[in-house]
């Protein structure tokens, strides 16, 4: 297998594992999204180390090995984004699989078991006709005052929704036009989303304009858009002069907010 079958093959099958594992168990809650994410951790490192074990490794559910920032290749991996989705029975969860290449996002599968999609970044360019006014994707919890800044400014409609990779999806799929997060993320959370939005045609970058880059000491990434690239100036700009009631602290392309 290629890489990106590879990534297809581990981010389907972890996403299948659990789909049974939600379906079956009788534990509920916490205790659910706990054995989700430990379930879908061991299928897919047992993999990595059994067909890819030269290759450097960023899990969230395991010890970071500080031996992979010596590596060109590594693999960044979130077994389940989205565990309250997933334990609330919703379908806006998923399985990230992401190859960093020399820390940019190269390879990515974003599987969403709940609707049956494994979205890859091979896939062909599809740009979806323009929404107006754009929607733009945020947590269904606590929206970010920047995302909710710059709404107001361009008259966007917020959307809620679960996960950063049902979120980032959304939008490769035209049900969105805009993803802004600032409320802190991890490199697993957005490597694999990164590289199917990249390759999608859209533009991926910091909330400063910077590209997002991986494979870094600390794997704190907190803030990410992903918008159509006729909206990137737009939403950009509104960054830059967001509204100033908002006392929004300024981003920086080192990783801290």
């Amino acid at each position: 297998m290629n890489d990106v079958e590879f990534a297809s093959w581990l981010a389907r099958g972890a996403g299948e594992l659990l789909s049974q594992l939600r379906q079956r168990s009788t534990m509920m809650g916490k205790q659910l999204g706990h054995l989700g994410d430990i379930r879908a951790s061991e299928f897919i490192m047992e993999r990595l180390a059994e067909l890819r074990p030269d290759d450097g490794v960023l899990c969230e559910e395991t010890v970071d090995n500080p031996e992979r920032l010596s590596k060109s290749r590594v693999w960044i991996i979130d077994p389940l984004d989205g565990t309250r989705e997933f334990c609330e029975g919703r379908t806006d969860w998923a399985v990230h699989v992401a190859l960093a290449v020399n820390r940019r996002p190269t390879i990515g599968a974003v599987a969403l078991p709940a609707l049956g999609l494994v979205h890859l970044s091979e896939e062909p360019l599809y740009i979806a006709e323009r929404h107006v006014p754009p929607r733009m994707l945020v947590s269904r919890t606590r929206p970010s005052p920047h995302a909710v800044a710059v709404a107001e400014r361009l008259g966007a409609t917020l959307v809620p929704m679960g996960s950063a990779g049902a979120k980032a999806m959304a939008v490769v799929r035209g049900e969105a036009e805009i993803y802004l997060h600032s409320g802190g993320q991890y490199e697993w959370d957005n490597c694999a989303p990164a590289a199917v939005a990249i390759a999608a045609g859209l533009h991926v970058s910091r909330l400063d304009g910077s590209p997002p880059r991986y494979n870094n000491r600390s794997p704190w990434l907190p803030d990410l858009l992903i918008c159509r690239e006729d909206l990137a100036a737009p939403v950009l700009a509104a960054l830059r002069g967001s509204d100033p009631r908002e006392e929004l602290r300024p981003f920086t392309a080192s990783g801290q907010a």
